[in-house]
């Protein structure tokens, strides 16, 4: 009888467990919300790529400034120097600050070329040929890390250099000053431009080793980047930086293959046939880098619960930036914004690429002069074309965000330093670090776009810890908590942190 008991029990649970059911309607939110983070991982490829080919067009931008419109502006600024003495001075400067800046930026690369001729090309790739694989392969991951180190701050030495030329000064021993961040900035670039050149001809090495082994250890690194990215906390403001400096390297790297392309063909005696040689290494290089942004920003934005429309969030403050560059109260040119957002300073890069074209092309003749000028006008045409779809395109960004009523504020440095003075405020502290009365009653001195509430990104479950926290403590110690940073007021993306507080 036992027997048969246990037969039956055990025909029962076989049965119970083929026939058993459940219901997935008792749980329609859980399931909902996994069948959203799976449509949201798949539209990220999609999302991510339109932010990184505006971004991409935006640095094109900036980088094409420096060899078109920058050389021109120099010129204007300098006959207007020449031409001062007849036409009278009718202002109190002899230059406008851009001009200034304009002339800055042209010595300095002119300095920075004449010190690049001394630097041999060939001697480097042939030292850096002779060293090992893991040799190199380490090498070209510190020639990454410095090359962010450089960007984050580099910007700050050319801007002290800015600020302490256009600055209004009561004495004229003041402008003395002028000269030691003048070579600050001219080291700066030229160290700057020969880390690239090392870069660049590590890259090189990897491209025409037999074996390719250092081009793929080159490649499967950009995955470890997965491993040191995905596993971490990131909230929105987060989520941009990584965002911008993905767009700073991609845009660099197709700069790198470009020179690789540039001194092989020369190799070659510019024979078409190597380019398809070169071809697969170069399509390797791409793919690898945009899988890895795609893997990357599909699982940070599904472990961290952010929705695939914050790109579109991105893409609407860099159409911002450069919307409100062509405004006349305009305090900041295009292109340092730019590298500000992205930590892509144009200047190093365009240098190296300039010294790697004139020794790979050889200028002989008039017509050789008649192609180069045809090509600078080519230049002239593709910059001014890009800015004008680029500008367009910024402006139907700008009006679906909502952020118009912004570009008509004064600059961050006019609104921080104006208090508001009222009796019974609260002491804060604003941006530049001058106390400001703030109440609550008091309405805000500038209008506010809409935008505000999607552009500041708080950080929800630190807030939630902060206020439980803080249940038993007055309420002006929530009054006196900073707050969160708006996207458009965050500066410098080269940062290798994960939280921007």
């Amino acid at each position: 009888l036992s027997v048969m008991e246990v037969y039956l029990s055990l025909v029962r649970f076989i049965t119970t467990e083929l026939t058993r059911g459940y219901f997935l309607e008792h749980n329609e939110a859980k399931y909902t919300e996994r069948r959203e983070r799976v449509y949201t991982c798949l539209r990220i490829p999609k999302e991510l790529e339109k932010l990184m080919t505006f971004g991409f067009f935006l640095c094109l931008d900036a980088f094409l400034y420096v060899f078109t419109l920058l050389p021109l502006r120099v010129i204007l600024a300098l006959l207007r120097l020449l031409t001062l003495p007849c036409c009278g001075l009718s202002g109190s400067r002899l230059l406008q600050p851009a001009q200034v800046c304009d002339v800055l930026k042209g010595f300095i690369m002119v300095l920075c070329y004449s010190m690049m001729s001394y630097v041999d090309y060939a001697m480097m790739y042939h030292l850096i040929r002779g060293q090992s694989v893991i040799k190199l392969y380490i090498i070209y991951n510190m020639l990454e890390v410095a090359d962010r180190l450089f960007s984050s701050f580099g910007q700050d030495i050319l801007d002290a250099l800015y600020w302490t030329a256009t600055e209004p000064k009561e004495k004229k021993r003041a402008h003395i000053g002028v000269i030691p961040h003048f070579f600050m900035a001219v080291l700066y670039v030229f160290l700057h431009a020969i880390l690239i050149m090392v870069q660049a001809t590590t890259l090189n090495v990897a491209f025409n080793s037999h074996n390719k082994s250092l081009l793929t250890i080159m490649m499967s690194n950009n995955f470890v980047e997965i491993k040191g990215s995905v596993f971490k906390k990131f909230e929105k403001n987060n989520l941009f930086q990584m965002s911008n400096s993905d767009i700073k390297e991609r845009f660099t790297n197709y700069i790198l293959l470009l020179i690789v392309c540039l001194r092989n063909m020369e190799q070659f005696s510019w024979n078409p046939d190597h380019l398809w040689v070169l071809f697969p290494d170069v399509l390797m290089v791409i793919a690898s880098e945009v899988a890895v942004d795609i893997v990357k920003h599909a699982f940070i934005t599904k472990f961290n619960d952010i929705s695939a429309d914050v790109y579109g969030e991105y893409r609407a403050s860099l159409a911002f930036d450069l919307v409100s560059s062509r405004q006349k109260n305009a305090y900041t040119d295009y292109s340092d914004s730019v590298s500000r957002r992205m930590g892509f300073i144009p200047l190093p890069l365009a240098l190296l690429l300039i010294r790697v074209v004139t020794s790979s092309v050889k200028i002989q003749g008039s017509l050789s002069f008649m192609c180069v000028l045809l090509f600078y006008m080519g230049m002239i045409t593709l910059k001014v074309l890009n800015s004008i779809v680029l500008l367009g395109t910024s402006c139907v960004f700008v009006k679906e965000a909502n952020m118009e009523e912004k570009l008509f504020d004064p600059p961050p440095s006019a609104v921080s330093s104006q208090p508001v003075a009222d009796k019974g405020g609260v002491l804060q502290v604003s941006d530049n670090s001058q106390p400001t009365i703030i109440t609550e009653s008091s309405a805000p001195a500038f209008p506010k776009s809409d935008s505000d509430t999607f552009l500041t990104t708080p950080d929800e479950e630190d807030d939630d810890k902060i206020i439980n926290a803080n249940t038993g403590l007055e309420g002006d110690s929530l009054k006196n908590r900073t707050p969160k940073k708006d996207l458009l007021e965050i500066d410098r993306f080269t940062i290798c942190g994960n939280r921007i507080d």
